[in-house]
């Protein structure tokens, strides 16, 4: 999430609320792991770091959800790695990503303004997605430190 401000429960349910989705305690906790915990996670992820909060909830409950709120517009899938469906929060200013190459970490990145306006005319953009790779700061960092000593 490109945004700062953590949602709160109560924010994740009006959203579903709004969107046609009915609020489970599942749904809720899958939604919040999305938008507030910053990593884009898969379904598998979403599933290992629920698992032991809400042992009643199973891989296709996750799969379940994932679909409904795909669906409803409320979250996007992103295929950052091949094969790998990754998740981010829809209702949210464009952005693109930056995967790092050697950490894996998937990072949220402002798109300058005017890139909408080099679509043609005529055309409507419903998304945009965009992925950078390279290393990231922490790694560059790390690196460095390993070439000086």
């Amino acid at each position: 999430m490109t945004q700062e401000r953590r949602l709160t429960e109560t924010e994740l349910t009006d959203m579903l609320r709004r969107a046609g989705v009915r609020p489970s305690v599942h749904r809720i906790a899958i939604l919040k792991e999305i938008a507030n915990g910053g990593r884009h996670p898969s379904a598998d992820e979403i599933f290992s770091n629920l698992a032991e909060r809400y042992p009643s909830m199973s891989r296709t409950t996750v799969y379940n959800s994932l679909h409904a709120l795909t669906a409803s517009a409320l979250v996007r899938e992103l295929e950052i790695e091949s094969g790998c469906m990754r998740y981010d929060l829809a209702p949210q200013p464009a952005h693109s990503h930056f995967r790092c190459t050697r950490c894996g970490r998937i990072l949220d990145m402002p798109l300058p303004p005017s890139l909408a306006e080099t679509v043609a005319p005529g055309y409507t953009v419903d998304s945009v997605e965009l992925t950078f790779r390279g290393v990231c700061p922490h790694c560059k960092e790390k690196e460095t430190e390993t070439l000086t000593h």
